[in-house]
């Protein structure tokens, strides 16, 4: 009877997804420790303003004194600022220095994104990338937000004509930063760019001026001089200093904006060496005939450039709200064809492979922490155990389903493994919505996929050994097709009755006085629904909800 085959075979299943789900566990704890022992970058670099920050020439236009022969090397830096661009340019800057480069042109095209990232690039270059190579911050189209932060960390930026830079202010959405909160922030943005130009010789009044809003920044000429010296209101020089010409001093930046510059702005100022233009292949020509006379070096040509590799794209691509609503949807739907199939088969391991590859590609893109995969699989063994061991749906399911709900809210945010998943900018909150409506869109799909399946799958030739099918009569196999006939059913299709327990797909149902063994076509049926007959093949009842 299909029963007697369903019921041992629930519990293989449960020790096949309970496995399934550990392995998955463990896994991801073994990336957390491997990844725990790369991340070792910044972590003992010093502060910015320390004696070691220091040692760098204090000119910054002065020729790089490395011991290898001129080699420039173009690493892009395009999209969002995330812990994946950080991460590929940590691996193809390492990648270009071992290859004997000595100038690394860093290609910003970005609007901003994570300033804990920011920071992290910030910190990777002023620390340890400028002691090896001279980096040049070569901006295409725009260098916004954390893109600006980026750049300035390089000891050269170079724009290309109409394009633009600046408006680091951390901003919050779902509420406002005021007061203590927002200065703060605003603090721990402006000690780094101030660090930068002044190491890097930029104005550092106008890079605060990036920040924060409530700055009035003025250009002071300096006397006898064509050259001029910027200076936020608080700190403008005495009317009888002798060095500046107080009495000529220019307002550049109000205090109610927050400082963007163009690319002519910015040469003006003295925060972009120069300005190329032209095509593409005729600016960055000009790019790197200026460093050549300026540093009196000769770059072979063609200049290598290293961009971000498929593997790092297609983890990105993995992690995006789009795709992964869709993996959800393909691995809700595996789970359902594998709780209605027959034996362990292509649907368990697709849904295995599924997570993986959807948590996966979180963890390595920074969304997912490693106990927030732990609640998961937590939440998935309890719904396992609550369908195939204990009666009814109790505490165990509704654990399980709000583990799992949690779990997957929780990688949709952006946090460290000791805060809790809560978005605190305006980034995260725009990603998280993401998250939710594409998360929202998979499971509908699911629903619509899962009733599809089970209404039509039974009957589509090939795809319905993919279901759990009516046992079929050993005499009958044995001898070709030639059976004796089965014996009568108890019941005629039309008959209707009782479910006595689940069906998953099998199980039992009372009709009249008869308590007799059924299957669905598929689908699951609870205990206590009206059923009707709708076929009967050698031994089988088959059944479906009315």
């Amino acid at each position: 009877m299909p029963n007697r085959q369903a019921k041992p075979m629930r519990y293989y299943r449960l020790l096949f997804l309970s496995a399934a789900s550990i392995i998955l566990l463990v896994m991801f704890i073994g990336s957390t420790l491997t990844a725990d022992s790369h991340q070792t970058l910044s972590q003992d670099m010093p502060t910015p303003g320390s004696p070691r920050l220091q040692t760098q020439t204090s000119d910054p236009n002065s020729p790089p004194d490395f011991p290898n022969p001129p080699k420039a090397v173009v690493i892009t830096c395009a999209d969002m600022v995330d812990e994946g661009m950080y991460e590929s340019i940590v691996r193809r800057t390492e990648a270009a220095l071992a290859d004997g480069a000595t100038y690394i042109i860093y290609q910003i095209d970005t609007d901003g994104g994570r300033v804990d990232m920011a920071v992290k690039i910030w910190e990777y270059f002023m620390h340890d990338v400028a002691k090896k190579a001279h980096t040049v911050a070569y901006t295409t189209t725009r260098a916004i937000s954390a893109g600006s932060l980026i750049s300035v960390a390089c000891q050269d930026i170079i724009m290309k004509q109409a394009t633009t830079i600046g408006d680091c202010a951390p901003i919050m959405l779902g509420g406002t930063l005021e007061g203590v909160e927002r200065e703060k922030m605003e603090t721990y943005i402006r000690a780094r760019f101030k660090t930068a130009a002044e190491i890097n010789g930029y104005p550092a009044a106008l890079c605060q001026a990036m920040v924060t809003l409530q700055l009035k920044i003025y250009q002071v000429p300096i006397k006898d001089t064509d050259q001029f010296e910027y200076f936020d209101e608080e700190f403008l020089p005495d009317e009888d200093e002798e060095k500046y010409d107080v009495a000529e001093k220019k307002l550049i930046v109000k205090d109610d904006e927050l400082l963007t510059l163009t690319a002519t702005d910015a040469e003006k100022y003295g925060l972009a060496r120069t300005v190329v233009e032209g095509l593409d292949a005729a600016a960055f020509e000009q790019m790197l005939t200026f460093l050549e006379e300026r540093d009196n070096v000769r770059f072979t040509r063609p200049v290598e450039v290293l961009d971000t590799i498929w593997s790092e794209e297609m983890v990105r691509w993995i992690a995006s709200p789009a795709v992964s609503g869709i993996l959800l949807m393909i691995g809700l739907v595996a789970i359902y064809l594998e709780l209605n199939s027959p034996g362990l088969g292509l649907p368990g391991a697709v849904a295995v492979a599924v997570f993986i590859i959807m948590f996966g590609s979180k963890f390595l893109f920074g969304l997912a922490n490693w106990w927030e995969i732990a609640v998961f699989v937590i939440g998935m063994v309890l719904l396992v155990v609550e369908i195939f061991v204990l009666p009814g749906f109790g505490v165990a399911g509704i654990t399980g389903v709000l583990l799992i709900v949690f779990a997957l809210g929780a990688m949709m945010v952006y946090n460290a493994p000791d805060k809790l998943p809560i978005p605190d900018s305006q980034l995260d909150w725009r990603l998280f919505e993401q998250y939710i409506l594409w998360t929202m869109g998979g499971f509908f799909g699911f629903v619509i996929m899962a009733y599809f399946f089970g209404r039509f799958l039974p009957k589509i030739p090939f795809a319905n050994r993919l279901v759990l099918a009516p046992a079929v009569d050993s005499a009958a196999m044995r001898s070709g097709g030639n059976a004796a006939p089965a014996p009568q059913a108890p019941v005629k299709i039309g008959a209707q009755g009782l479910t006595l327990s689940p069906l998953r797909p099998s199980g039992t149902a009372r009709f009249g006085s008869h308590r007799l063994d059924v299957v669905s076509r598929g689908e699951l049926i609870d205990t206590d629904k009206k059923i009707k007959v709708v076929a009967l093949v050698g031994n089988s009842i088959v059944v479906k909800e009315i």
